[in-house]
């Protein structure tokens, strides 16, 4: 079992950052691929970003590329997503998810926090 709990949303400007806080606790982190996955009003659960420790493998979402990076510190079980240059279309409620393989599909996902809300203002 794995129990994941995000920080680190907020209200910010277009063009302005955040950094978004996933700290996870139980079964041992490294062993985990983590996703972050995002959710807008009335539309579905889509993929934003996911690291694989074990084998160093990234991947971003086609519209966060460049803008945002995942990261992690195995020492304290936490996984990041910084947000830069933040854009309306941004504002969502943002998850955290964790599972054996790295995906792109919520689906593929066993793990998840209760999210936090990102809200971008123009």
């Amino acid at each position: 079992q794995v129990q994941l709990v995000e920080s680190g949303g907020g209200l910010v400007q277009a063009g302005g950052s955040l950094r978004l806080s996933c700290a996870a606790s139980g079964r041992t982190f490294s062993s985990y691929a983590m996703g972050w996955f995002r959710q807008a009003p009335g539309k579905e659960r889509e993929f934003v970003a996911a690291t694989s420790w074990r084998g160093g493998i990234t991947s971003y979402a086609d519209s966060v590329k460049g803008r945002f990076t995942i990261s992690g510190d195995n020492a304290k079980n936490t996984v990041y997503l910084q947000m830069n240059s933040l854009k309306p279309e941004d504002t969502a409620v943002y998850y955290c998810a964790a599972d054996g393989r790295i995906g792109v599909r919520p689906s593929e996902y066993a793990y998840w926090g209760q999210g936090t809300q990102v809200t971008v203002s123009s």
